[in-house]
């Protein structure tokens, strides 16, 4: 017997440190929202407002001396807190922020397009496709997205959800192929079991008239996805502002700045909820980012994008979940927009593999390896 012992004791040994090893790769992540703030440049999210570009609001928040006192503190710091509090107190305190060229960490796209559905396909796929994507008319998505493939596969089946301000999303999640349940633009709740939330959310977009035309404002698209969120408890949502996008091309800069402001307290509310559910909380990863970055103010093309202005493949991403260590603002380091989809995959332990030219998972965001920043 003592012979047995000793022979199994360290096969016993070896096979629980195998069972906690493997305990301690698997990703806490259950859940992953996955946010986008439509053309929101980087310069904004790391250094707050540009108090040269006030003077180009006229028709929105015009009064230069309101978006003095609001947005226009002496230092970077407190005005990058003022634009966006939820995450600079919260994400970049407990979790991770990327993309402050000013310190050396980079984040660019990796399509030759720099605007929106080549953005978007890239996030949301892993990998560009400037052959086939290189537009913005709502032409059915050729790629398959991380969602399209989670939402194939048994644990994820009918627990992924979207929802857009831009009209064009169906296409670009192609809908009609994918299955998802898409609500963009001027889509309303359908279906049994509608909140009286909704209802309502219903009533008010019908009668309000959006300055974009088919593309609704960012404030029904917040609470839209929060109410589903309340009511069908997705493991995997996806929700996509564009407000920042729309009042940039106006050139709207006081608008552009409210736009993030509010978008910035629709993800706080968003992710307070969270924390208040059982399937959610201390479960759930948020990532955040951007389809696409601007031209810079002192050549007066912060208003604009594309091919033709540099900088406009600048962007940023930050993230916050169980798996993500708090080590805030990164300072060093180069990462791209076609590692959002892997990372999405890589953080619920589900299988998903990118196109050949598509990019790995961010090791610090998903725990595997440790992320240069500082709190």
């Amino acid at each position: 017997m003592r012979l047995l012992k000793t022979l199994l004791l360290p096969l016993l040994g070896a096979a629980c440190l195998q069972q906690a090893a493997a305990q301690a790769s698997k990703p806490r992540t259950e859940n992953v929202v996955l946010i986008t703030l439509d053309g929101m440049r980087w310069q904004e999210v790391f250094g707050g407002a540009d108090t040269t570009l006030f003077k180009q609001s006229k028709h929105y928040y015009s009064d230069r001396a309101s978006l003095q006192k609001i947005f226009g503190q002496s230092s970077a710091e407190q005005r990058r807190q003022a634009l966006m509090p939820f995450l600079w107190s919260i994400v970049a305190k407990q979790g991770q922020v990327y993309g402050n060229r000013n310190l050396g960490s980079l984040v660019n796209v990796t399509n030759n397009q720099w605007f929106s559905y080549p953005g978007y396909n890239e996030i949301l796929t892993g990998a560009a496709d400037n052959a086939r994507i290189h537009s913005n008319d709502p032409i059915p998505n050729p790629n398959e997205t991380v969602l399209e493939v989670l939402n194939k596969q048994p644990a994820f089946k009918g627990k992924v959800a979207a929802f857009g301000s831009w009209q064009v999303f169906p296409a670009i999640l192609n809908e009609q192929r994918s299955g998802l349940p898409v609500n963009a633009g001027p889509d309303q709740a359908t279906g049994p079991g509608i909140s009286a939330q909704e209802q309502l959310l219903n009533q008010m977009m019908a009668a309000t008239p959006s300055p974009f035309g088919d593309e609704r404002l960012d404030s029904f698209t917040g609470q839209y996805a929060l109410e589903y969120v309340k009511r069908k408890k997705p493991r995997v949502l996806f929700v996509s502002f564009g407000d920042t996008d729309e009042f940039a091309h106006e050139g709207e800069y006081g608008a552009y700045l409210h736009s993030a402001h509010y978008t910035d307290r629709l993800i706080q509310q968003l992710w307070e909820y969270l924390q208040t559910d059982p399937q959610y909380k201390g479960k759930t990863t948020l990532l955040i980012t951007t389809d696409h970055g601007r031209g810079a103010a002192a050549e007066g093309k912060w208003r604009d994008h594309g091919a033709k202005i540099p900088g406009a493949d600048q962007i940023w991403m930050a993230a916050i979940g169980p798996d993500t260590a708090p080590t805030g603002e990164a300072h060093t380091g180069q990462l791209y927009q076609n590692q959002v989809a892997a990372t999405v995959a890589q953080l619920l332990g589900a299988p998903f593999t990118p196109p050949s030219s598509g990019g790995a998972s961010i090791s610090p965001i998903v725990g595997k390896s440790k992320a240069v920043g500082k709190n």
